[in-house]
């Protein structure tokens, strides 16, 4: 994780890119090469606030913060109309977590322990959640096919949904808080207790703060060169909101999933990648739906077939993988077979989607 740090020296070249307006291409690969220790560090401030009120406090923050820099690239997005890339980012960090993290971490924890194992009930309760996820973001867009071109009450019915799902994730909450003892206390995207940082609160929160700011900073600048990137690379902005945007706003909580799996604790690697996928679908993405209100651009809980697809794959094969509390390399390797598959899939969609 160190060698990630030295990518905060894109931070400074970036915006000094922006200020003397360089290449668009150039502005895009140093923003989200910055944005990815950034998000890294606030991971880490998270965690230390979390350490340091409590069990109880500390999941409800860590429920909350846990994805926050996908929150605010999308918010980025939204106010600048990019509706679609929004819906693809969303749908991209939940395959991200259950296919690329929690294969990688099965796959090279396999090679190197054979068989693992983890908590069979809380991956379990995961899984469940996950398939409740993806049902919940599924029948909106389903059912919009039939409300449509009623706009209003398409907003009106992903608004009663979002509310919903916000329901059930502060229930999840509320239950996995209640019935976990407190060493173990998470939930549903509150990543187990691991080493972090020794800072002080006034510490955590200006590094917080600093990284929230610098977040969004730089999230601008990678936004407002989506555009002029696509049509220099011939990608879709499609494939770079569901591929490329979920992988630089998580990366680092993908390596410590990874890292943790080659340690055999397989527990935190499983409820790191399942955890994540149930905020972005569950917390994230209704939040999205009322924040975007004020912002002017409305975003609604409607996905696109392919998207929909995608999304119920990913949350049926993790969830069988997770289910039986135990794990081979063999399974690793399966759901990154389904990752590139689907990735590739993506790379050759035609920017209209």
């Amino acid at each position: 994780m160190k060698y990630v740090r030295l990518l905060l020296l894109f931070i400074p070249v970036a915006i000094l890119g922006e200020l003397l307006h360089w290449s668009p291409m150039l502005i895009f690969f140093t923003s989200a090469l910055a944005i990815i220790p950034l998000a890294g560090i606030l991971g880490n401030a998270t965690e230390v606030l979390a350490e340091k009120t409590g069990p109880r406090i500390g999941g409800l923050l860590n429920a909350s913060l846990g994805n926050a820099a996908e929150l605010i690239i999308t918010l980025v997005a939204i106010r600048a109309g990019q509706l679609a890339l929004v819906s693809a980012s969303i749908i991209g960090s939940i395959l991200g977590n259950v296919l690329l993290v929690m294969g990688a971490s099965i796959f090279l924890g396999g090679l190197r322990f054979g068989i693992q194992k983890f908590d069979r009930a809380q991956a379990g309760l995961d899984a469940t959640m996950l398939l409740l996820a993806g049902i919940a973001l599924a029948v909106p867009s389903i059912f919009n096919g039939a409300i449509e071109p009623d706009f209003l009450h398409v907003e009106e019915l992903s608004i009663a949904t979002a509310v919903v799902m916000l329901i059930i994730y502060v229930l999840a909450i509320f239950y996995m808080l209640r019935s976990s003892s407190p060493e173990t206390e998470a939930g549903p995207s509150v990543p187990a207790s691991h080493t972090g940082p020794h800072w002080s609160t006034g510490k955590a929160l200006g590094v917080l703060t600093l990284s929230v700011i610098g977040i969004g900073i730089m999230s601008e600048f990678l936004v407002g060169s989506i555009g002029h990137v696509t049509e220099s690379l011939g990608m879709s902005t499609f494939f770079i909101g569901i591929i490329i945007i979920p992988l630089i706003g998580n990366v680092a909580e993908h390596i410590v999933a990874v890292e943790v799996a080659m340690k055999d604790q397989m527990d935190l690697s499983i409820t790191i990648a399942l955890s994540s996928s149930l905020q972005i679908a569950l917390f994230i993405a209704p939040l999205l739906v009322f924040l975007s209100i004020p912002l002017g651009h409305p975003w609604v809980l409607e996905f696109n077939n392919f998207e929909i697809i995608a999304l119920i794959s990913a949350a049926v094969i993790g969830a069988i993988v997770a289910i039986d509390g135990r794990s081979n390399w063999l399974e690793g390797a399966m759901l990154l077979a389904v990752y590139l598959i689907l990735a590739i899939g993506f790379f050759f969609l035609p920017s209209m989607i």
